[in-house]
């Protein structure tokens, strides 16, 4: 029956990509936009999370896009097409991820060697592995509450100072003093991926994680635990209130609870936890230092495909065809909500109409424009797709590594994500610092004659939705949180357009009905005419080092090393995508490529690893950064900036 149903369901997405390739020539910009967004924004979809299948019916519509157009498959195949998904196939670069986690068959805890009461603990019910957990068998001496196990140097809070978890298996409870409270100081420290960095950085054997039994029964709370960055470096499991109490022998869970929601302020005594005014009858031991917990926990990982979309518009002119300008747009977004989403609960499709169905489809309708332009362009495109952008540009840094046309021949990247919400004709551009033309080319573009159509057609009634001129705002970041960022750090000259961030960022509100389509319309419009000045003009853009600005959707530190770190799964450091230039990075001697192992005191291993040791790190001091580079172990000095 599944195999019926996504049969079918690719025969009506065709069936769709048809109908709008076969839509007439009157047909207006703004029509194409709405019909592409709606049917990537709609529950069929649930969402475009990387490695679901809705994220891979989104790739076949795009390759039928593709194909209807006539670009030319990325993939080389040997032997030729027979079928329509053959052809559709060729349009698909797949990379690795790993979208599903389950339990292998030697998960165990035991404790002082036995089950406990006589009853072996059982996976799923009492206890569970998470997904982003080492495989590891072991036995600690000793269990150590700590309670909600967060430390963080900016906060001031450090759950680890009244107890001793070093070489123990630590217990914490899930959550955060403030609860649920979606504007807690303790967001990010919060995370369970900071609590597991928190444990391993004092020395903890394991962490286990207090939850509710509704929690535990739910495999989600496991498998999408696991977000391809790497493994934790240490056994992490969540367990029970049940099991809870009966491994914290000395006292009431309820108790401990109470403590741990009312911090202490003052030093209790070693291996104690206190709250001020509590009797002393109610003060708690954290240590258990009797016991024996044997742990052994196996996490399979299973990789799904997932695909970037490449699709290639050969060029004309005899020398400069072998120049590639690359289009992007990823069409991934957060499925049913989960790791980066900002809405208050978990369950809810998260559509991404802006983010990012609104780019691919300007990306589709570029393609469209440029496939039927008389004279072809002269230089060769490269219209891309990209998935896994939301978990940390996987798709893009993955094709950067191994392009369909060598990066030395690729002049340019236009980047489109969230062009969807344009108000009063305004529009972000970032990247303006990369090359030395890319002011000038803007500004050139950014008038629109009185009888210029956004869809280079006929449609009087579409006149009056097109801007005179946009209202801009110019970021010279070639970096940033989106695909663009990877091919400036490969030295490619890069423009990225957004219409800026809204309440329905990340959250199941960001719809179809709420996308300003005339003003896309318009936005395509402007692009392409950029585009069209950068093909005609036999010399490439002149690539530049551009400053570091903010684009205003990343959040910061205290402190700025100048790093853009690689976020695909790792569990042995974390590899530098690049360096910004004049940063304490770059004064240190650190390069792109360099694969950060330790700062200061801290094993890194993944990215949580590194964020956990750039949050304890000060302006003005000093430290040793050390760092992998080819069959080279570094040992480098740096000193951190206060972010400005």
């Amino acid at each position: 029956m599944r195999r019926k149903f996504f049969a079918g369901l690719l025969i009506v997405t065709f069936a769709f990509s048809l109908a709008l390739a076969q839509q007439p020539v009157g047909t207006s910009s703004a029509d194409r936009l709405r019909r592409t967004i709606t049917y990537l924004a709609s529950d069929m979809l649930e969402g475009r999370r990387t490695g679901t299948p809705g994220a891979n019916d989104a790739a076949h519509y795009i390759s039928g896009e593709f194909s209807l157009l006539g670009l030319r498959p990325g993939m080389q195949m040997a032997g030729p097409a027979r079928t329509r998904g053959e052809i559709r196939a060729r349009y698909l670069q797949p990379f690795p991820y790993v979208s599903t986690v389950v339990l292998g068959k030697g998960n165990q805890l035991l404790l002082n060697g036995h089950p406990i009461d006589g009853v072996t603990v059982k996976t799923g019910e009492d206890w569970m592995p998470l997904g982003f957990s080492s495989n590891a068998s072991m036995k600690a001496v000793g269990v150590t509450f700590v309670g909600y196990g967060i430390s963080s140097s900016e906060l001031k809070y450090d759950d680890y100072s009244i107890s001793n978890a070093k070489d123990r298996v630590a217990i914490a409870l899930d959550g955060s003093p403030d609860g649920d409270n979606p504007h807690s100081q303790f967001v990010q420290a919060g995370q369970l991926r900071f609590k597991a960095a928190a444990a391993r950085a004092v020395g903890a054997r394991a962490l286990l994680i207090i939850t509710n039994e509704e929690k535990l029964a739910d495999d989600r709370f496991s498998k999408l635990s696991y977000d391809n960055s790497g493994e934790a470096g240490i056994p992490v499991a969540v367990i029970s209130r049940k099991l809870a109490q009966q491994l914290l022998t000395l006292g009431n869970l309820t108790e401990y609870q109470s403590v741990a929601d009312i911090r202490v302020v003052k030093s209790p005594p070693a291996d104690t936890m206190q709250t001020p005014g509590m009797p002393r009858g109610l003060q708690l031991r954290t240590n258990v230092p009797s016991l024996s917990i044997d742990l052994t926990t196996d996490v399979v990982r299973r990789e799904t495909p997932s695909f970037n979309v490449v699709g290639i518009l050969p060029g004309s002119d005899p020398k400069l065809k072998n120049e590639a300008i690359v289009i992007g747009a990823h069409y991934d977004h957060l499925g049913r909500g989960g790791e980066g989403s900002l809405a208050p609960r978990e369950g809810d499709i998260h559509y991404g109409a802006d983010d990012n169905a609104s780019g691919v489809a300007g990306l589709i309708e570029l393609a469209r424009m440029f496939s039927t332009q008389r004279p072809k362009p002269r230089r060769t495109m490269v219209f891309i797709a990209f998935s896994g952008e939301e978990e940390g540009l996987i798709g893009s840094n993955y094709y950067v590594n191994h392009p369909v046309v060598p990066l030395a021949n690729t002049v340019a990247m236009i980047n489109l994500d969230m062009i969807g919400r344009m108000n009063q004709s305004k529009l972000i551009v970032g990247g303006v610092g990369t090359a030395q033309e890319w002011r000038e080319k803007i500004a050139a573009a950014n008038h629109f004659p009185e009888d210029q159509r956004a869809d280079g057609g006929t449609d009087g009634a579409f006149r009056l939705a097109v801007p005179r001129a946009f209202s801009l705002t110019l970021n010279e970041d070639g970096y940033g949180p989106s695909d663009h960022s990877s091919f400036y750090a490969k030295q490619v000259p890069v423009l990225f357009f957004w219409t800026g961030t809204h309440n329905d960022y990340h959250k199941p509100s960001d719809t179809a009905e709420k996308i300003n389509y005339e003003g896309e319309a318009g936005i395509v419009s402007f692009v392409a005419k950029i585009v069209r000045d950068l093909d005609q003009n036999d010399k490439r853009p002149t690539y530049t080092v551009a400053k570091s600005e903010s684009t205003g959707r990343s959040t910061g530190f205290r402190v700025y090393l100048g790093t853009i770190p690689n976020y695909a799964d790792s569990n042995d450091g974390l590899k530098l995508d690049g360096v910004r230039d004049d940063s304490p990075a770059a004064k240190a001697g650190l390069k792109a490529g360099d694969k950060i192992v330790r700062i200061a005191t801290r094993e890194v291993k993944n990215v949580y690893d590194y964020t956990y040791a750039l949050g304890e790190m000060k302006a003005g001091q000093e430290y040793e950064i050390e760092v992998i580079r080819g069959s080279e172990r570094l040992k480098l000095k740096i000193t951190p900036e206060a972010r400005k």
